[in-house]
């Protein structure tokens, strides 16, 4: 008989990691832990407090609740928990797990078995400009193509010249670069913000005005002189109609999709299938998760042989992440099944 566990775990940051939310120096995560028949199997349900829509005071219990109802089976829990994203995907990776003749290797894909690389971007935080310098410098000695700034905390023209000096080392076709607002620009001058941002050739900008403002968004994605990417606007969204609402009303160049935020891997391929019904397109994105949680998001991204640098994290940023063999190389995540795994600090 199957039987589960959960344990609560929190990530430490090796430095303090800014965004437009603020300051984030620890993260909280959830892991399931399935067993049945000698066989194990982990999941990770990755809530992002003040920005999953299950940050509910009765996660806890939610998860108890999961734990002791195990036994109704993956697609019963699946459809209990609609409104739970974070935990729909731990439950699925879990499920995987379970199920995979090696813990963690959930999907059978050339990623996991040929070391076949996913190129990814190099992500800066912010802070102050010579931090935010120093970041880039580093990432492009690690090789990045694509470099992504979160921007909207610091003064604009500050920002605008942050870019400008990698536009003066760098082309677009040798550096690409996206960068994120997560929805701090006002509607009102995000028009005008965009027609400068446009002039350093940008890949994209993530979620430039707040989220829920439909009808500015639309006339923005409509007016945009650079292709705007849905973020935090796919949250909250369960059903298929509502999605599809969305993608109707608002019309973005693309959307990004972070499993944990949006239902897993179910919920994430029925907005790709919408995306590409509207010929929207789309990248993943993982969102703070430890090892557990980007090692299912980056085997199942292997398996929709995308070619676009994707948004997964490199697993680098905790001081007491769990060991994995995920590894950083040349702007690209690899998974070298000869590097070890160990969870021993968890249960």
């Amino acid at each position: 008989m199957i039987k589960a566990r959960c344990q609560k775990y929190i990530l430490e940051f090796k430095q303090a990691s800014g965004t437009s939310r603020g300051v984030l120096r620890t993260k909280e995560t959830y892991f399931i832990h399935l067993s049945e028949d000698g066989k194990e199997g982990i999941g990770e349900c990755g809530l992002f407090r003040g920005l999953s829509v299950d940050d509910t005071p009765n996660y806890e219990s939610k998860l108890q609740w999961v734990c002791e109802h195990i036994h109704i089976g993956k697609e019963e829990l699946l459809s209990a928990l609609c409104a739970y994203p974070s935990i729909q995907f731990g439950i699925e990776q879990a499920f995987l797990s379970l199920e995979s003749h090696n813990s963690f290797e959930l999907f059978d894909t050339s990623f996991v078995h040929e070391k076949t690389p996913i190129e990814i971007n190099g992500l800066i935080w912010m802070g102050e400009i010579d931090f935010m310098e120093r970041q880039i410098e580093e990432k492009l000695a690690q090789g990045f193509k694509t470099i992504k700034l979160k921007i909207g905390a610091l003064d604009f023209e500050k920002e605008c010249a942050l870019l400008s000096g990698i536009r003066e080392r760098f082309t677009a076709d040798e550096i690409e670069l996206r960068v994120d607002a997560n929805g701090a620009i006002a509607p009102q001058v995000a028009l005008g913000k965009l027609e400068r941002l446009a002039k350093f050739e940008l890949h994209s900008i993530e979620q430039p005005i707040r989220q829920g403002q439909v009808a500015a968004m639309n006339q923005l994605c409509k007016q945009t002189p650079l292709p705007i990417a849905l973020d935090e606007e796919l949250i909250g969204l369960f059903d298929k109609a509502s999605k599809r609402k969305l993608l109707e009303e608002i019309q973005p160049q693309y959307i990004i999709l972070k499993p944990s935020l949006i239902g897993g891997i179910q919920g994430s391929m029925e907005w790709i299938e919408l995306a590409e019904e509207y010929d929207i397109s789309w990248w993943i994105t993982s969102a703070l998760e430890s090892n557990i949680g980007l090692n299912a998001i980056a085997q199942w991204t292997s398996t929709l042989q995308t070619t676009m640098p994707q948004g997964l994290g490199t697993g680098g940023l905790f001081v007491n992440n769990l060991m994995a063999p995920l590894e950083l190389k040349n702007g690209a995540l690899y998974y070298d099944k000869q590097k070890p795994w160990d969870i021993s600090n968890l249960f």
